[in-house]
């Protein structure tokens, strides 16, 4: 009997390459979109944020959110609230809204590495406490909205996401055209850890989410390698041919992006062990394979 699981966010980034990836394994996809559908290859059914029904789906992916790689202002910290606070709880009430009997198994639900705060040199796994801060806060609030899915009987998985690198990426489409340039360097002193992962690990650890059983609670969507900026910088400009000897100061980064650039200069050296105890395997566990990849 075939499955059906909802997708909230399938228009963006890393949501447009799951239906095709859930439709190998046996899945039926719906989409949520505003935009009232979409040329989404695998979807085979759309529905609004308004009008969520989970009835007979076995799972729900929860992607939607608005980018923080913006300057922040009240107006932008009001969306960043309400793209992942107000739609989760919204999720949440549309999954109450379910018979019992036909309520969906499993929500997989977006959070960020951001949960960590700035932590230095500090190894972080999902058992960490959270940081300060901004970013720190909005996601606290972000995965207790998802939480409480948990006393419908749900189980709650939240992918604490990294960097994510791929080709349509905003991250990483802005970090070639810079070091294809030749302008490229580290931020700050370049010492901070970057938590990355490449999207097609990051796709296969959320469908892998869905079938894991033994799986709930805070699962760090990173590689099992993190890399310092510096060094991050330095293989990426090998990579492209390029030099990196262009650092950024933070105070640049500051007067250019305003609290933005607190997050860049921010470091979180999280590890998978969540993701690698339950048997996921990465493809890219290392920068240079997913660099490879991503560049030839």
């Amino acid at each position: 009997m075939m499955k059906h699981v909802a997708i909230s966010g399938v228009t963006g980034f890393v949501g447009k390459g799951l239906p095709p990836l859930l439709s190998s394994c046996g899945y039926k996809v719906t989409g949520i979109s505003r935009a009232g559908g979409g040329n989404v290859t695998g979807v085979s059914a759309w529905q609004s944020p308004g009008a969520m029904d989970f009835t007979g789906h076995s799972a729900v992916i929860h992607l939607a959110g608005e980018p923080v790689d913006q300057r922040w202002n009240e107006a932008t910290k009001r969306k960043f609230h309400e793209s992942r606070i107000g739609t989760t709880r919204a999720v949440v009430s549309a999954l109450e809204k379910c018979p019992f009997e036909a309520r969906p198994e499993v929500l997989v639900n977006a959070s960020a590495v951001g949960f960590y705060g700035d932590r230095g040199d500090e190894v972080l796994t999902e058992e960490s406490n959270a940081g300060s801060g901004y970013l720190a806060d909005l996601c606290m609030q972000w995965e207790a909205a998802a939480m409480e899915a948990e006393t419908l009987g749900v189980r709650v998985v939240c992918i604490r996401i990294g960097i994510v690198l791929g080709r349509d990426g905003r991250a990483f489409k802005k970090l070639v055209t810079v070091f294809k340039c030749g302008i490229g360097g580290r931020l700050g002193n370049g010492r901070q850890w970057m938590p990355w992962i490449h999207v097609d690990d990051l796709r296969s650890a959320i469908i892998h989410a869905i079938g894991a059983d033994d799986l709930s609670g805070p699962v760090n969507g990173t590689a099992p390698e993190p890399e310092r900026n510096i060094d991050f910088s330095r293989k990426l400009a090998a990579r492209l041919h390029r030099p990196a000897v262009f650092p950024v100061p933070g105070f640049a980064l500051k007067l250019v992006l305003g609290d933005f650039a607190g997050a860049l200069l921010a470091g979180q050296r999280a590890l998978p062990n969540a993701l690698l105890d339950s048997g996921f395997t990465f493809r890219h566990p290392r920068l240079e394979s997913a660099l490879v990849d991503l560049t030839e």
